[in-house]
C-alpha cells in the first residue's frame, strides 16, 4: 500500500483548468519530484497533497501509521521556496514553533546539530544567511516527525553551491528518518539527483506527460554517466509535451 495517493481529476481557478486527470503514488522510503515549467501547476499540486488545498475534483490519501508505529506527530510536513522564519523567534525557537513555547528542546538541539548549525540555537533569523535559513526551514519541518516531506522548489534562492549542499543535507536527513518526499522543481539535474521517480508536467494541459524511474543506486555521483543518460531522456519528454 502507497504512503501517499494522489487522484486529481479537475483543479480550476475560475474557469481557468490548472491540473487534471492527475494520478501519482508515494510509496515508503521512497524520494518522488514533480519536474515542469513554471505555471505548470506543480506548487498547486503539492499544495493539495499537502491538503492546504481543497477546492479540487478528486482525493489525496495519506497513511498516518503502521503497526507498532508509536509516532504521534502529523503524517506530513511541507517546506516552502522561502524559509518562513518568524523574525523575532531565535533559530530554536523557530525550529519548535510547532509546541510554541513548551517545545521539546532536546529535539531542536539535535536538529540543529543536524542541518549543520550547532552554536546558532539563539540566533536571530536577520542574522543567518539565505542557506541557513533554509537549513532552520528544515529542521522545522522535522521537528514534528512527519512520514512524509514536502518540499516546494526549496532550494531556489540560494546559490548553486549552497544549493548542492542543502540537496545532501535533505537526502542525509530523510535517510536517517526513514522518510518519504516529494519535491517540486524545474531543475532537471536536481530532479534526477534526488528523486527515485519523476512525474514531469507538460506546459499547458495541466497533466502528468511521463514519468520515469531513475535507476541509480545511491549515494549517487553528480558525475555518473548513467545520470547523464537519463538527462537525455528528460529533455526529450519535456521536449515532446511542449516544455521546450
Amino acid at each position: 500500500m502507497s504512503l501517499l495517493d494522489i487522484d486529481v481529476r479537475e483543479k480550476a481557478f475560475g474557469k481557468t483548468v490548472v491540473l487534471h486527470d492527475i494520478k501519482l503514488s508515494l510509496d515508503n522510503g521512497e524520494a518522488a519530484v514533480l519536474l515542469g515549467p513554471s505555471g505548470c501547476g506543480k506548487s498547486t499540486l503539492l499544495r493539495i497533497a499537502a491538503g492546504l488545498d481543497k477546492r479540487f475534483s478528486g482525493h489525496v490519501s495519506v497513511r498516518t501509521g503502521q503497526a507498532g508505529d508509536s509516532s504521534s506527530g502529523p503524517p506530513v510536513a511541507f517546506v516552502f521556496q522561502e524559509p518562513r522564519l518568524m523574525p523575532w523567534l531565535t533559530v530554536a525557537q523557530n525550529i519548535g514553533y510547532a509546541d510554541g513555547s513548551r517545545y521539546d528542546r532536546a529535539r531542536v538541539t539535535r536538529l540543529i546539530d543536524d542541518v549543520g548549525l550547532t552554536g546558532h540555537s539563539e540566533t536571530l533569523p536577520k542574522a543567518l544567511s539565505g542557506g541557513m535559513a533554509q537549513r532552520v526551514a528544515i529542521a522545522r519541518a522535522l521537528y514534528t516527525e512527519p512520514r512524509i516531506l514536502l518540499l516546494d522548489e526549496p532550494f531556489s534562492a540560494v546559490d548553486a553551491f549552497t544549493r548542492m549542499k542543502l540537496q545532501d543535507l535533505v537526502l542525509k536527513l530523510v535517510e536517517q528518518r526513514g522518510i518519504s518526499f516529494l519535491l517540486v522543481t524545474h531543475d532537471i539535474d536536481e530532479a534526477l539527483y534526488l528523486g527515485d521517480r519523476i512525474y514531469m508536467m507538460g506546459a499547458r494541459d495541466g497533466g502528468i506527460q511521463h514519468d520515469l524511474a531513475v535507476d541509480v543506486a545511491r549515494p549517487r555521483d553528480r558525475r555518473a554517466a548513467r545520470l547523464a543518460e537519463l538527462k537525455s531522456d528528460v529533455l526529450t519528454a519535456l521536449q515532446a509535451a511542449h516544455v521546450i
